[in-house]
């Protein structure tokens, strides 16, 4: 049997934590708000070392997921669930549809989508036991959003590209990415017909070999310290730590990664060195802004998602000019501006959704 236990965490609306033995389950989802509304975010499996730790990165990645709604105005709240497991080796049905019940006790405050360590094919399965679910590989539905993200990033690329260079072509800039998985994988294509010099770094050695080849990139283990005119984090959270800032040799950072920077003052210190940051959820809400079109009134459009995520350009380059203006770093001034979207109701959701 499983069990759900409420965690009361201030400034959140819900969190529960789920537990079955039968099937290995332990998970803990995330609401952090519904005021624009219902909590859309990924399931994210991944062998935490402790509960506590998967815990803190539901409640991180949660609220970054309300703050990137809130500024793409895509008419959804914030939500995250994580699932502490190995997904390569304990990932099973059993362990999925468990999950699908938790999901499931929450009656549509939250829809999970794929993330790190998840498919779409994950999904399908999730969706056998609850209706809370998006980005199926189905038609009508949005599919696997990391080309989306992808190429929100690219986009975002463009946009700091045009603040600091004043020209958004990036044949010949060295762009590093660190993490060449489902979205990173994806933008190193993108950028390399763009015509741009990669420098590549991954725990997947096979993988970044492969696309040592495809791209004719460097392929580097230390990524942090290599010179380069963008940085693109599109691995897991926290890379942007004081040390890491201390060591960058790049002009831009700007990639995919949630919660890149590990301390909030660390904005601060990349300003200091000079360098424009694309705050992480502005520039890679091009995968939520793909799954919320699941929800339009006329059906799911990949052209009109498509349009939607181009608009992450003048997001971005609105933000890197106020910030240039005032002096506020752009991580604490998107914060701002998400915030008060929230609180003047900017986005809101004017129709509920509806599930079979």
């Amino acid at each position: 049997m499983i069990t759900i236990k409420e965690i009361k965490v201030e400034g959140y609306e819900r969190v529960i934590e789920a537990q079955d033995p039968e099937s290995g389950l332990h998970c803990y989802i995330s609401v952090h708000s519904t005021r624009l509304g219902p909590a859309l975010g990924g399931t994210r499996i991944y062998p935490y070392s402790s509960p506590a730790e998967a815990l803190a990165d539901a409640l991180r990645l949660s609220k970054a997921m309300t703050y990137k709604s809130a500024l793409a105005q895509d008419g959804l709240g914030g939500g995250k669930s994580v699932i502490i497991a190995n997904a390569k080796t304990q990932k099973t049905q059993a362990l999925l549809e468990g999950f699908g019940k938790a999901l499931d006790s929450l009656h549509g405050l939250y829809i999970c989508a794929e993330d790190v360590g998840s498919t779409p094919e994950d999904m399908e399965v999730i969706r056998t036991v609850s209706p809370y679910v998006a980005c199926l590989p189905r038609e009508h539905s949005s599919g696997d959003p990391s080309r989306f993200t992808a190429w929100g990033v690219l986009r975002g690329m463009k946009a700091a590209a045009k603040f600091k260079w004043n020209d958004v072509c990036l044949r010949g800039k060295k762009i590093a990415i660190q993490g060449v998985g489902a979205v990173g994988g994806k933008l190193a294509n993108l950028l390399f017909w763009e015509g741009a010099n990669l420098i590549l770094s991954d725990v997947d050695h096979p993988l970044r070999h492969q696309l040592e080849l495809l791209y004719g990139a460097r392929v580097v283990d230390d990524i942090a310290s290599v010179p380069c005119d963008i940085m693109a984090p599109c691995a897991l959270g926290r890379f942007l730590t004081p040390e890491t800032v201390s060591q960058l040799q790049c002009q831009v950072i700007a990639g995919s990664a949630n919660n890149q920077l590990s301390e909030p003052h660390v904005d601060l210190l990349l300003r200091k060195k000079n360098i424009l940051y694309a705050p992480d959820y502005v520039i890679n809400a091009g995968g939520i802004i793909n799954a919320a079109a699941e929800f339009d009134e006329g059906g799911y459009d990949p052209r009109i998602a498509r349009d939607r995520v181009n608009a992450i350009y003048d997001t971005l380059l609105d933000i890197f000019k106020i910030s240039h203006r005032t002096g506020e770093p752009t991580s604490a001034l998107a914060d701002a501006l998400a915030e008060e979207n929230l609180r003047n109701l900017v986005g809101r959701r004017q129709k509920p959704i509806l599930f079979d």
